[in-house]
């Protein structure tokens, strides 16, 4: 579970809450009609714009803003120069033996692929486009999200307009302009904090969670190429540590 996640959520709901709760009841900011304005007209809009499949599929992907486990580069690089050696010293088939400990489907796809005794043009086109294939579906799915941002404003005014038309109507009764007004912006309110308290942060995790696992996934496609390619393990790692920030750089090897 991703803390600085729960921290920012808890963090900014929270002082919103008080800062609610310090001028009257919370209650005030409770309006069924126009959260069913900006919920309801952010779902359509965003079904208009992308294929239910896609939409619906944003949803499973906005678990990883809280589920997510990142596997750090320097444990793939350790894991790759392990196997590299391994297959120049027992052959490249013994990695076999240790498919069991790999988790990863990308990193156990291209073990498969080396293990059957394909070319390594062949293994470094299937990942490659496997890679592209990653990249744009992650893209897609904080895309979705971007977009929701975009709308829920948007929703919100259209929301207040729709109050304003409807306190203009009742001009005559004064005593009734205030909390039709009131009403009308919590419209406002709601759209704003949908897209700047939940929408933009939730694509922008989902961004650094696919930067973060596409860096993986180039790491262990360069790492199984050079396996095939029987590159010696020192010179492997060196090219690898190229990937990551020279502070992240940890050599295997003994001095």
């Amino acid at each position: 579970m991703d803390i600085s996640t729960i921290i920012g959520a808890v963090a900014a709901f929270g002082l919103m809450i008080a800062a609610m709760m310090n001028g009257g009841s919370i209650l005030l900011f409770v309006d069924p009609a126009s959260i069913m304005i900006v919920a309801g007209g952010t779902l359509g809009s965003t079904l208009i714009h992308y294929p239910f499949k896609e939409v619906f599929r944003a949803v499973s992907v906005a678990k990883k803003t809280l589920f997510h486990k990142d596997q750090a580069p320097g444990e793939i690089i350790s894991q790759l120069i392990e196997y590299a050696g391994k297959a120049r010293k027992e052959g490249i088939l013994s990695l076999q033996s240790v498919m069991s400990q790999v988790e990863d489907p990308f990193f156990l796809k291209g073990l498969q692929m080396a293990v059957d005794g394909q070319e390594p043009e062949a293994l470094r086109d299937m990942m490659e486009r496997e890679l592209e294939y990653v990249q744009e579906r992650h893209e897609t799915g904080a895309d979705i999200f971007t977009t929701m941002a975009a709308y829920a404003p948007a929703m919100g005014m259209i929301g207040t307009l729709i109050g304003l038309v409807q306190m203009l109507q009742t001009m005559d009764d004064p005593s009734s302009i205030g909390p039709a007004m009131a009403v009308a912006l919590l419209t406002t309110f709601y759209g704003a904090v949908a897209a700047n308290v939940i929408f933009t942060p939730m694509s922008g995790k989902l961004k650094h969670r696919s930067s973060s696992e596409m860096l993986c996934k180039t790491l262990i496609s360069e790492g199984m190429n050079s396996i095939l390619a029987g590159e010696n393990p020192r010179v492997m790692e060196q090219r690898l540590h190229a990937f990551v920030a020279p502070n992240l750089r940890e050599s295997n090897f003994k001095k």
